[in-house]
């Protein structure tokens, strides 16, 4: 499971690039590291990564999902 450093992350945001606390948290991780000026390339999501994921955050039951409009 990947860990992130709040901490660390909190201050290269808010401090290093000067977003008010509301601009951070409503940044996807991948928009944070870009920011930060670093590679935001990764692997694609496999399969096996995909259902550790499904694994770990269970859908709720009676919660629709894949819904179209």
């Amino acid at each position: 499971m990947m860990r992130f450093d709040w901490p660390a992350l909190m201050q290269a945001g808010m401090r290093g690039a000067g977003l008010r606390p509301d601009q951070f948290w409503r940044l996807t991780p991948a928009e944070l590291i870009l920011l930060l000026g670093r590679d935001a390339r990764t692997a694609p999501l496999s399969r096996a990564r995909l259902d550790e994921l499904a694994r770990a955050f269970p859908d709720k039951d009676g919660e629709k999902t894949n819904e179209r409009l």
